[in-house]
């Protein structure tokens, strides 16, 4: 079931402009069978088949990877490590901080790390409007989060002058930029599609306006 999942994997991921090597995809494999067995005690994710894990989480997560920039990145609200874990496993040259509140999530993350030997990623458990982080980000990822005003407020502290937020969302754009406050703005947004898949999504890039301050 291994090869046949990453073939699958790569095939997809392939026509979405993203290549990776055997030992990545064979990666992304061993985290779907860690996640699917925590799952069974921990309840991790509603999403309970590997098929819906390979799709919803692995593809749509590494989907977006062309479009997002920066180096030191931090995954906000995590949960069981989506998007986090697959764009660290695709892109072991930027350094992750995956943040979560819930204890059972986080301590399933050191178990992927550990075992998937992921020298790319950063643990944390806190809710991130409390907590301080010892340098600026780049590029901060949500998913599903919160409403984009809230998720603003919230990660202001830990975005760089010259980062962005990658909000990734079912909301359309129209509606949530009305949601983004005077010292922001949207630079850009792109809606992704998974193929063979009748859904899509929004991904909204938003940055600090110049010269301005909340």
């Amino acid at each position: 079931m291994a090869d046949s999942e990453a073939e699958f994997l790569d095939s997809v991921l392939r026509s979405l402009d993203v290549y990776l090597a055997p030992a990545q995809l064979e990666k992304l494999v061993g985290y779907v069978d860690l996640l699917e067995r925590w799952n069974r005690t921990y309840n991790l994710t509603a999403i309970r088949d590997r098929h819906g894990i390979l799709v919803r989480h692995i593809l749509e997560s590494l989907a977006v990877l062309p479009f997002i920039g920066g180096v030191n990145r931090i995954d906000v609200g995590t949960g069981a490590g989506i998007p986090g874990i697959p764009l660290a496993i695709a892109d072991g040259d930027c350094r992750y901080t995956l943040i979560d509140s819930n204890g059972k999530k986080t301590r399933f993350l050191a178990e992927v790390k550990r075992q998937l030997g992921l020298t790319n990623i950063r643990i944390e458990t806190a809710r991130i409007e409390s907590w301080v982080p010892d340098a600026d980000y780049d590029a901060v990822l949500t998913r599903a989060f919160a409403d984009l005003k809230t998720t603003l407020a919230r990660i202001d502290h830990v975005l760089g002058e010259q980062g962005s937020l990658y909000a990734m969302t079912t909301d359309s754009v129209a509606e949530a930029n009305t949601m983004i406050p005077g010292h922001m703005h949207l630079q850009d947004a792109k809606e992704f599609k998974v193929p063979g898949q009748d859904w899509s999504f929004n991904v909204m890039k938003i940055c600090r306006s110049q010269g301005m301050t909340p």
